[in-house]
């Protein structure tokens, strides 16, 4: 075993995939030489070269309608947005190009957009947004939430040898957090099925992303206080594996669930929804969200801080709904 960052997961499987395929090439803006904004391409140029590792203009329109291209005429484009507040100028071709390719055409469409989410290193109110529900609600694109190197690693490369569109979410207080690994890297994990990190009796917390890292530390400290939480790390957001949230409530009798983005529209309101119909008979108190209130992110840290969903706010929820 050895001790690695998440942004080493990321660049490490990239590599590898590259190695393995000569389909597959990334594309982005600053992703060579510089090794893009949070350095996860770094060094990569100098093994596989600019006609893999491809700088591009600032326009995240052409990177979009670059990379469809490529995977229809058979290649298998690796596409970085930079912040995943730019996804808004890709969502036209991901979702009236991309995502339809396959169900109207039965057109293969081998692509992965990864992008960083999240906010927490106040970059301000257009640089820290999580838009994944942009995107849930259209069939035809898978959407990727790892909260962990081994699970980032062994996804990115099932994203990657998928046939249609994949959206990659590597939220960027993930970066730099480290992680067991084996000295080889995973095999590829199925797209579309959560997991049960932590186990419990007396309450279920749902999270994704960055946001199961908060989850299992607060169910860390509220064992000491005698509560058994389960977490469950949804992994991937589409498919949705509902089966088991559900399982693990009709255990525990009790649901939170953990978003980082804003209350209103949130992802979070369609899992609460399927857990009210498929567990109702379960249920000994109402479906608690936990969310991003309806505001900008301020590029204030403190400020920003005071929005962002924590440990404190999930513990203070499971102690108010479990007593």
């Amino acid at each position: 075993m050895r001790n690695i960052t998440f942004t080493q997961a990321i660049r490490e499987t990239l590599a590898q995939e590259l190695r393995n395929d000569e389909s597959v090439f990334l594309l982005g803006e600053d992703i060579g030489v510089y090794g893009g904004a949070f350095g996860v391409t770094r060094g990569l140029i100098d093994e596989f070269g600019p006609e893999r590792i491809r700088n591009t203009p600032i326009s995240e329109q052409a990177i979009t309608g670059i990379a469809i291209g490529a995977a229809v005429a058979g290649l298998r484009p690796v596409m970085e947005i930079m912040f995943m507040d730019f996804i808004t100028l890709a969502v036209d071709q991901m979702v009236n190009l991309a995502a339809k390719l396959h169900p109207i055409y039965g057109q293969k469409c081998p692509m992965v957009l990864r992008t960083p989410p999240g906010a927490g290193r106040g970059y301000g109110a257009t640089h820290s947004q999580s838009l994944e529900r942009l995107f849930l609600g259209t069939p035809g694109i898978k959407v990727v939430a790892p909260s962990n190197a081994l699970d980032a690693s062994a996804l990115l490369q099932a994203s990657i040898r998928d046939d249609n569109p994949v959206i990659f979410l590597e939220h960027k207080l993930l970066y730099p957090l480290r992680f067991e690994m084996p000295d080889e890297l995973p095999p590829p994990q199925p797209i579309g099925f959560a997991k049960r990190v932590t186990e419990g009796d007396d309450i279920t917390i749902v999270a994704w992303s960055y946001m199961t890292i908060l989850a299992r530390r607060a169910a860390a400290e509220l064992a000491n206080d005698g509560y058994s939480v389960e977490v469950i790390d949804l992994c991937s957001l589409s498919p949705l594996d509902m089966d088991t949230v559900l399982e693990s409530i009709t255990h525990t009798g009790r649901a939170i669930v953990v978003e980082e983005g804003p209350l209103t529209g949130g992802f979070s309101a369609e899992i609460a929804a399927r857990i009210a119909e498929g567990a109702q008979d379960y249920l000994e108190a109402p479906v608690r969200r936990i969310t991003s209130p309806d505001l900008p992110f301020p590029a204030s840290k403190p400020l920003e801080l005071t929005l962002i969903p924590s440990v404190a706010d999930i513990k203070a929820a499971v102690k108010e709904m479990c007593e």
